[in-house]
């Protein structure tokens, strides 16, 4: 549906994106993360048409941005960071203008407009000047002014800044269910949004794609350790002493008892060493019960810092 193909952008001696290359499939969920100043931005504004890229080709829907503009802008609804509102309009005006210049049918054109509202639940604002809607309300137009002409290809850049965490759940399960129908690329600052979103992230540092992947994948790839959380009923400084002692443990450390007579810890292993079956076996001997044993994986926070902090790239 979306194919980035070696794009790059310079602004003088400075390269902002440095031949990014990359795909998202139809009614794909795709995370784009990136230190602030990576290139993020540059390339979702590249991918609308909003600017023009120095080399490289985006092609949305098999039409190319630089050759067919309008075909493209017609397949994608962009949801900038900062939407851009007309303060003194209300929302249903707003709205109305936005249809009109996306040339949606007049005899369709309210019908899209309601059922839009109701999606994102800004109907009992419609009346209202959206210089007077709070910063929540105002992301939800954003939201809303994308979703105009049920265009195939969704870009939302910080949907849910400045929302409540009962409206960010809200929001994303809309995301959600979005992807049903559309292909949605979601750019967000808050992490565990993405990974509960999104089905692949792509991380972009100093201009270059360093990681493309599932958050599971990328975390059994990144990870050079093996990590268990483990609850063991036993006195905690014996259970902590013994598992120290076990050859190719780096280190145990306790995160505190939630049942009585237990002790949970967290165990990690040295690089490609499963401690597993020797950890069983120890404890076993030592008569303390396993009660609760399993792996952590890398989060998406520790992907996103690990190769983005490292000149280390996965894809």
């Amino acid at each position: 549906m979306v194919q980035v193909i070696n794009l790059t952008k310079r602004y003088g001696q400075h390269v902002a994106v440095d031949q990014v290359s990359f795909t998202v499939e139809k009614g794909e969920i795709v995370g784009f993360l990136g230190p602030n100043g990576a290139g993020k931005t540059t390339t979702m504004n590249i991918i609308t048409g909003y600017i023009s890229a120095t080399e490289g080709s985006v092609k949305v829907d098999g039409f190319d941005i630089l050759e067919e503009p309008e075909e493209v802008k017609k397949r994608i609804g962009y949801m900038p960071e900062f939407p851009p509102l007309y303060l003194d309009m209300t929302v249903q005006e707003y709205l109305n203008f936005v249809s009109d210049i996306k040339k949606i049918d007049r005899k369709t054109k309210k019908q899209s407009m309601e059922k839009i509202m109701d999606m994102v639940k800004i109907g009992d604002v419609r009346k209202r000047l959206i210089k007077n809607l709070s910063k929540g309300y105002r992301q939800r137009v954003g939201l809303a002014q994308a979703l105009i002409g049920a265009p195939p290809v969704l870009i939302l850049d910080e949907p849910t800044v400045g929302l409540d965490p009962k409206q960010i759940i809200e929001i994303r399960n809309l995301i959600k269910e979005l992807g049903k129908d559309h292909t949605i690329i979601l750019s967000s600052h808050i992490l565990p949004e993405v990974s509960a979103v999104c089905e692949r992230v792509l991380i972009i540092n100093k201009g270059k794609i360093v990681a493309s992947d599932t958050p599971e994948n990328l975390s059994k790839r990144l990870g050079d350790t093996g990590r268990l959380s483990v609850r063991v009923a036993g006195p905690e400084r014996q259970v902590v002493k013994l598992l120290r002692e076990l050859p190719g443990v780096k280190s145990v450390d306790s995160t505190g008892a939630k049942e009585p007579g237990t002790v949970d810890l967290l165990v990690e292993a040295e690089k490609d060493i499963d401690i597993r079956r020797p950890l069983f076996h120890a404890l076993s001997r030592a008569e303390y019960p396993i009660l609760q044993m399993k792996p952590i994986d890398l989060t998406l926070e520790e992907i996103f810092l690990q190769v983005t902090t490292e000149e280390r790239e996965v894809s």
